[in-house]
């Protein structure tokens, strides 16, 4: 290993002191990267680079905490030149020692470059909190002989002799150090600065079969936490969106189980027709044992209810009951369980697995939301099942970062459901569907206008494509 890594030092010390002058397709390419990484790394983060080069990609991320480590001396040295206001030191990425952590740390092109890469993989363990997300890229087998042509003819810097990791090898070796990955993708169809290279690598770079030959693999991981509780118990909020639901409120109270330290009840009513806030008040007086808020909804939708109540709410995990009852309040304490255990951290319930009472939703509905499940699953990049079944639950601290950064999304959901599960799959979280079993109405009808509300679907993946696929 000492013969191999001084050889690479020796490689990259050269590199570093014919950069200001190198000519050659990578300016593009690295251009690219940092798009990609931009759109996954939310600025004002704790980042953690390992071999970061000349320390470009870290400063496009705008870190609140920026550290790049690199075994060679030249490039540290150049880092620095360039990004003072960043930490760079001088390290190998299989022995390194850090006494802080991270909330990202960053592998960019390096461990195809690696002596030992669970070696490394194990050493990042040091350094993650339970919620750091460690982002990979690393390049594809098929473009060895296109990279070994382009070192010929000097388009591409020489590199020494590489690992050609798969994905699955990738994978495997994640798990063997205790990480578990979320997710994985393809990157960079076409890496020169041509005329259409935005066409090739926005959209050509995503879609089948073109997809199978981008230049980079990514993928995002987390520690394995499964079976991990925290030691004190997290308190519950439960936010329920009531608009014409008058005679389901005193159902809630004798249905809802206490979880956690402590259960809050916060009520949104929503300019209902019938006197849902009057009961919501008297209920909520004639149970004084429990820990409840009542508000008012002074703009339209559940969505905008939601993130009232989200507002309000003092619980560390939030989760949302929609005031019909048709998902049967008794199953909560799933998923208060699963975000618990560190099973997942979006939980998504889904309706569409168990079947149905008889009037619980219509056929076309059914169709209708097996399509936007199917499309929304490829544009997210995780599994999801059933996108508008109304009971989701994600902890508080995770729910802010996601309200930090809508702007990117924009507020223009009426549901709420596409702007957390767009948050969450930008965050990186991990999605975790639970089935449910969803339950005919016993009081009033339902809020949501098929073919008006279909239509907004349509435009909500279209606007999706752009903010989350083609980026």
């Amino acid at each position: 290993m000492a013969r191999y890594r001084q050889a690479r030092i020796a490689h990259w010390d050269a590199l570093a002191q014919q950069m200001d002058t190198w000519r050659g397709w990578g300016g593009y390419y690295h251009r690219r990267l940092a798009e990609v990484y931009r759109f996954l790394v939310a600025p004002g983060q704790r980042v953690l680079e390992l071999g970061c080069g000349s320390g470009h990609l870290l400063a496009a991320l705008q870190p609140a905490r920026g550290m790049g480590l690199d075994f060679s001396g030249e490039m540290i040295q150049r880092a620095r030149q360039h990004h003072p206001e960043l930490l760079f030191l001088q390290a190998d990425a299989h022995s390194f020692e850090l006494n802080e952590q991270f909330d990202v740390i960053i592998l960019s092109d390096l461990i195809n470059d690696a002596w030992d890469v669970q070696m490394i993989f194990e050493r990042l363990a040091r350094v993650c909190t339970p919620h750091t997300r460690v982002i990979i890229n690393t390049y594809s087998r098929l473009w060895e002989p296109i990279l070994s042509v382009a070192e010929r003819l000097r388009l591409a810097r020489p590199v020494l002799h590489q690992n050609w990791l798969t994905v699955h090898d990738v994978k495997g070796l994640l798990s063997l150090a205790g990480f578990e990955t979320i997710r994985h993708w393809q990157e960079v169809l076409w890496p020169l600065d041509t005329p259409l290279r935005g066409f090739f690598n926005r959209i050509l770079a995503h879609v089948w079969p073109f997809r199978h030959l981008d230049l980079t693999n990514f993928i995002v991981a987390r520690p394995k936490s499964i079976g991990l509780t925290q030691p004190e118990l997290p308190c519950v909020s439960i936010i329920i969106p009531a608009r014409n639901e008058a005679g389901n409120i005193s159902h809630v109270f004798e249905r809802v189980p206490r979880m956690g330290r402590e259960t809050e009840l916060v009520f949104v009513e929503g300019h209902s027709r019938d006197n849902t806030y009057e009961v919501i008040e008297q209920v909520i007086t004639a149970h004084p044992d429990w820990n409840c808020q009542l508000w008012r909804q002074t703009g339209v939708g559940k969505g905008d209810a939601v993130r009232l109540g989200f507002a309000q709410a003092h619980g560390d995990i939030l989760m949302i009951l929609d005031a019909d009852l048709t998902m049967p309040p008794e199953d909560l304490p799933r998923y208060y369980q699963v975000l618990r255990s560190g099973q997942g951290e979006f939980v998504n319930g889904v309706r569409l697995v168990y079947p149905m009472e008889g009037e619980a939703m219509r056929f076309l509905n059914l169709i209708g939301n097996k399509f936007f499940s199917a499309a929304f699953s490829w544009l997210l990049g995780q599994p999801v099942k059933d996108t508008l079944c109304g009971t989701k639950s994600l902890w508080k601290r995770d729910y802010e970062l996601i309200a930090a950064n809508r702007a990117y999304f924009g507020e223009f959901d009426p549901f709420g459901d596409f702007d957390l599960l767009f948050g969450a799959a930008k965050l990186n979280l991990k999605i975790v569907d639970l089935p449910i079993r969803y339950r005919e109405r016993t009081y009033g009808t339902t809020n949501i206008q098929r073919w008006k509300h279909g239509w907004l679907l349509l435009r909500m993946v279209w606007f999706a494509l752009w903010r989350v696929k083609f980026v």
